[in-house]
């Protein structure tokens, strides 16, 4: 009898053991973009800040469990955002373009969130970008291609999640599609969803809500996304309030569980127009984010795992140029994003009536960008702005300098490329690369992320550590 006694004794400890060890409450942090010197570079940035070489750390660089991942898709060696977003999602490798299919573009498959859900956990899916992009959309929709934004929409609503946030819908009318479409605002109104506009917004009507989608103040000039971390102002929306946003709206019940996924999705952004200061301020941007989550696992460390990972590096990023040496203090001087600093330019062409003088030029660089000033200039550099000054305001139609999300004035493009220079940082395309993307986790079950990975075995890891059935 009490060898039974012993042996049910033993099976109840370690049944509680594992219930202990399980991750209720899970943050699937996703730096789009975010390649491993694009994390290394802004720790070797803020290093040189406080005036030595070697790195700061990043709050999520410093977690207990940090390793690789590769990013191929199922039909190109080079991943866009949606493959990558579907693998990270679902843990299934499809082709460039689709979500949450695999690459027949017919057959769906479910993603982490979706197992979340199933397991009775409340479910957020938040980013800096628009709430219809590629990599949020990879964890509700089953689309064979990224762009079918309304559609997109329609597989928001019916996945029935708790909680959303971005900047906005891409296309809430359906002006690609049938005539007369019902608008989505309308559509998830009936849903049940209330829709926030701004984290004010949000504080007003979180508690009478049972479901809601945060979105960008209607005062945003740009439904596309957030503004840049370099560019913000006040009253922007941050993925640091959309993190708050989404943990305190989940933790209406805490004893059911939840899931959030949370996107740095401009990182990427930054990274195709090849902007080295816009980018090392998003990433820390995603690191503070990042910290809201952190103080939830303080408040609930054995139940609580968080994981950060990229769905693909972009731009092939290099942190060097040839001399043993870097100088990415000098990316301090830029207060502005190249389409930020775009933006100024358009300002100018209007207050002066397109009639702008290379001294109201020079001005303006010396404002933003630190030239004759924090940053000198060789007599190439200096030549170089001119010629293209004089392109630009000779009369001629304006070539726009274009990247994936972005056009740009020439002078925007070339300051930022001669700051690039000056850093001593260079880049391999405006595009997507296949290199590795780092894996950082800490809380429950984050030992399962130890050792060389794909990207298809993180989903499947934290199911594990979650408890969740993936199917």
């Amino acid at each position: 009898m009490k060898k039974l006694s012993f042996i049910i004794t033993f099976v109840l400890l370690s049944v509680l053991y594992v219930q202990a060890q399980q991750a209720k409450y899970v943050f699937y942090f996703i730096g789009d973009g975010m390649g491993v010197n694009q994390v290394l570079g802004t720790e070797m940035y803020r290093a040189e800040l406080e005036g030595r070489i070697g790195v700061s750390p990043l709050l999520f660089a410093q977690f207990p469990h940090a390793t690789f991942a590769s990013t191929f898709s199922a039909t190109n060696g080079v991943t866009d955002s949606a493959a990558g977003g579907t693998a990270l999602a679902t843990a299934n490798k499809t082709k460039n373009g689709a979500l949450g299919v695999k690459k027949d573009l017919e057959t769906r498959v479910n993603s982490v969130a979706v197992w979340a859900k199933e397991k009775g956990c409340r479910v957020g899916i938040s980013t800096s970008v628009s709430v219809d992009h590629a990599t949020p959309a990879s964890f509700y929709a089953h689309r064979g291609t990224r762009s079918s934004y309304y559609d997109i929409g329609l597989d928001l609503i019916d996945a029935n999640f708790d909680f959303y946030a971005g900047s906005d819908f891409l296309d809430p009318t359906n002006k690609k599609g049938a005539a007369g479409s019902e608008s989505l605002y309308s559509l998830v109104d009936k849903a049940g969803y209330t829709i926030a506009r701004g984290y004010k917004d949000y504080q007003k009507k979180a508690k009478k809500s049972d479901k809601l989608i945060l979105l960008q103040p209607e005062n945003a000039t740009d439904v596309s996304s957030i503004p840049y971390a370099i560019d913000r102002k006040k009253g922007d929306m941050t993925l640091a309030e959309i993190t708050r946003a989404g943990i305190n709206f989940l933790s209406k019940d805490l004893s059911k569980g939840f899931f959030l996924m949370v996107e740095g999705g401009k990182i990427d952004w930054a990274c195709h127009s090849n902007d080295a200061a816009t980018v090392l301020r998003e990433v820390m941007d995603l690191d503070e984010a990042v910290k809201v989550a952190y103080e939830f696992y303080e408040q609930h460390p054995d139940e609580t795992l968080i994981v950060i990972t990229a769905d693909h590096e972009t731009g092939g990023i290099v942190l060097g140029k040839g001399p043993y040496e870097l100088n990415l203090q000098a990316l301090k001087s830029q207060k502005v994003s190249e389409s930020g600093y775009t933006q100024i330019i358009n300002g100018l062409r209007k207050k002066y009536n397109n009639q702008v003088s290379w001294e109201v030029i020079k001005q303006s660089l010396k404002d933003n960008f630190g030239f004759w000033d924090s940053i000198q200039l060789n007599e190439k550099q200096e030549a170089s702005l001119k010629k293209i000054y004089d392109e630009s305001f000779g009369g001629k139609e304006v070539d726009l300098t274009k990247s994936e999300y972005q056009q740009d004035e020439p002078l925007a493009a070339e300051a930022k490329r001669i700051l690039n220079d000056i850093a001593l940082v260079s880049w391999a395309s405006g595009g997507h690369s296949a290199g590795f993307v780092p894996v950082f986790a800490i809380g429950a079950g984050s030992e399962l992320f130890q050792g060389r990975m794909d990207n298809i075995e993180i989903p499947v890891k934290i199911a594990e550590a979650a408890g969740y059935t993936a199917n």
